[in-house]
């Protein structure tokens, strides 16, 4: 199967991945990013093998995401598959101590900018009974950790958003995934820790992570499965990773 793949965040990590892997496959690639330098990068790099229309786009943004898909230029517009892939997770500090900033920022980022992209494209999806919108959520949104507050609540989001919107499709030949990674190395911790890479590196230290590629390879294998499977969910961790214990703290005796 080939088609128009949408992808959002597609300058870095899961997405950047995605969008080689697809163009590879003869898929034509609608990138979305913020960052425009890259996004020009990228698309100079794969037009060369598959045709690449890019927007430069703040996905919190939402009369610019609704301005920017209702103009897609005629030969982009069947969009035949949604990754919703930008988001982030800022800061791991204790719920009382956060920069409410940043929770305001993955609350839009996480939530409100993958409702934007998806609200826009679905319409289009359903009048063409056919499409796929896979959201990338988090083994957090389902595993608490300590400092996960507001990251791992919009990623439990994203989870039941998901199914939800797979109940309202029903009847149709529109599908729904949600892709819930666990310890992955991308710009994600960097971001988290804004900027100190050598504190971002700590997180992924004697461990042998979840690469891009790998979570490309999967959504790659997840899109292009016979039009009657729906996955509707997958969890995927590192061999390295587990859950941990139940946490008790105990007074001193």
């Amino acid at each position: 199967m080939e088609g128009i793949a949408f992808i959002t965040g597609a300058t870095s990590g899961f997405g950047e991945s995605c969008a080689r892997l697809f163009a590879k496959k003869g898929w034509k690639l609608i990138l979305a990013a913020r960052r425009r330098k890259r996004l020009e990068e990228l698309k100079n790099e794969l037009e060369k093998i598959t045709p690449v229309h890019t927007i430069a786009l703040d996905v919190r943004d939402r009369a610019g995401v609704e301005k920017e898909i209702s103009n897609l230029p005629e030969s982009f517009r069947d969009v035949d598959l949604l990754v919703n892939n930008a988001g982030l997770a800022l800061g791991l500090e204790p719920a009382w101590a956060v920069d409410m900033d940043d929770w305001e920022t993955m609350v839009d980022t996480n939530i409100r900018g993958l409702l934007y992209c998806t609200r826009a494209l679905l319409p289009g999806m359903v009048a063409r009974n056919r499409g796929h919108i896979i959201n990338i959520g988090s083994v957090a949104g389902t595993y608490p950790y300590p400092g996960g507050n507001v990251y791992g609540g919009t990623k439990a989001f994203v989870k039941q958003f998901s199914r939800n919107l797979r109940c309202d499709l029903l009847g149709t030949q529109v599908r729904v995934t949600n892709i819930e990674p666990g310890l992955a190395e991308t710009e994600f911790s960097i971001v988290r820790f804004k900027g100190d890479k050598e504190k971002a590196d700590q997180v992924y230290r004697g461990t042998q992570p979840i690469r891009p590629d790998d979570i490309a390879a999967i959504l790659y294998w997840v899109a292009t499965l016979p039009v009657h499977i729906n996955i509707n969910s997958m969890e995927i961790m590192p061999t390295c990773q587990a859950w941990g214990p139940f946490a008790i703290h105990r007074e001193n005796e």
